[in-house]
């Protein structure tokens, strides 16, 4: 039989197996399965040629029993409503994990914003929120960046809804430039909480992980920083990258700044000088210390779990491993850190931004990094030691701790 591969079936799955552990009353089970709202809406922008072109999009509010709903906002050719609910499950479940008083959302649009010019995809943005901005705002729910969506197209959402409400509301929304009430240390938080959660790994097995060695696959925000984090923070050597176009590998290492540049300038890491080419699918196989899945999801399944040779998997993306494939990993002593533990950094300095939003005083880099690590730090040993005491691998110990968190909030509110 093969491997379901729908992000929110998968989803439940997991949640599933959380739930028997919890042994979690079966009308809470049921509740928490399913997102609590979702919206689907057409989005008619007008386009530069003058034609119009309807666009489909989606928000789902899955849990707000802790707080109110917090989630990005994705724009993607490939977009399906099932990966949306996938997410925002997923986004409940990190909230609850870094143990911040937000619940869990999604949004998306089936779009190619590569492409739109820029005065389409400015329509586009302000479209989508004219069709959430009823269901929006600091008490309601908070989208962010995500998937091909960057602080400018947050600044055109932001201002959106502000025409629309009749007043000044950054909180409605996070990951905005810094001009417009965005947090210092937002751009690189996703990688640098990962980075963190490493560096505890590190502490674990003791293992110095100064000159030891990491492959990145998927080269956009997370993997970049990724890399740069790597080598200033870790002192580890990255020696293979990859985006949606193919992968580099040079043994030696690979300079992030140099990287970066490249594909800065070319769109791509493929054909950097001095590297040999190789596929997404053997980035994965290599032989590093660490492995970065920062791509999308999926990516590690029951086909290729046991050629995984790095000692630690670090999910800077959400979903890359199927449950199947956990258990692979686990029986073959691969520590991994689940997505939802992983790359909670971003949403976690998502909350320090409405945080400083709401009373409009903001806090130097310095100290949203430090805070960053106290709330990644404090998680990491929460789902750790979890998984040591249960004799259970990572993932599942990261749900123990989040589902438990989500359950007695909807336990207290009197809701089941």
């Amino acid at each position: 039989m093969s491997e379901n591969l729908n992000p929110f079936a998968i989803a439940q799955k997991q949640l599933d197996d959380a739930a028997e552990l919890l042994q979690l009353d079966p009308a809470m089970h049921q509740f928490l399965r399913q997102p609590m709202r979702e919206y689907h809406f057409t989005i008619p922008v007008k386009m530069d040629d003058g034609s119009t072109q309807v666009f489909n999009g989606f928000r789902v509010q899955y849990n707000d029993a802790r707080g109110p709903n917090k989630g990005g906002i994705r724009f993607h050719w490939e977009e399906t409503i099932d990966t949306v609910r996938a997410l925002a499950a997923w986004m409940t479940w990190k909230t609850a994990v870094v143990d911040i008083p937000l619940g869990g959302g999604k949004g998306g649009v089936i779009c190619d914003p590569r492409a739109l010019s820029a005065t389409e995809l400015e329509r586009l943005s302000r479209g989508f929120m004219r069709n959430i901005a009823n269901i929006v705002g600091i008490t309601q729910d908070v989208p962010a960046p995500d998937v091909y969506t960057n602080p400018q197209i947050m600044a055109w959402m932001m201002d959106e809804y502000e025409h629309i409400v009749g007043h000044k509301e950054p909180g409605v929304i996070t990951g905005k430039p810094l001009e417009l009430g965005g947090s210092a240390g937002r751009g690189d938080a996703t990688a640098r909480g990962g980075i963190y959660t490493v560096r505890e790994v590190g502490k674990v097995m003791d293992m110095d992980l100064q000159g030891k060695t990491a492959a990145i696959q998927g080269y956009g925000n997370a993997g970049t920083f990724a890399h740069l984090l790597a080598e200033e923070i870790l002192g580890m050597k990255v020696v293979a990258i990859s985006d949606s176009r193919g992968g580099i590998l040079n043994t030696n290492g690979l300079s992030a700044e140099e990287c970066m540049n490249y594909k800065r300038e070319t769109g791509s890491v493929i054909n950097f000088p001095g590297t040999d080419a190789i596929t997404n699918e053997e980035l994965l196989e290599l032989e590093v210390d660490v492995l970065f899945p920062s791509a999308l999801e999926n990516v590690i399944t029951e086909k290729n779990a046991a050629n995984i040779k790095a000692k630690i998997v670090a999910e800077l993306a959400n979903g890359p491993t199927t449950p199947e494939a956990d258990l692979i990993l686990h029986e073959n002593n691969v520590y991994v850190i689940p997505d939802f533990l992983c790359n909670a950094g971003g949403v976690t300095v998502s909350y320090f931004e409405m945080v400083q939003n709401g009373y409009q005083y903001y806090w130097p880099e310095a100290m949203v990094h430090e805070r960053l690590d106290q709330k990644m730090t404090a998680a990491f040993w929460a789902v750790h030691d979890t998984a040591v005491a249960r004799n259970i691998h990572n993932r599942l110990a990261a749900y123990l701790v989040a589902v438990s968190r989500v359950a007695e909030a909807v336990r207290l509110r009197g809701w089941v």
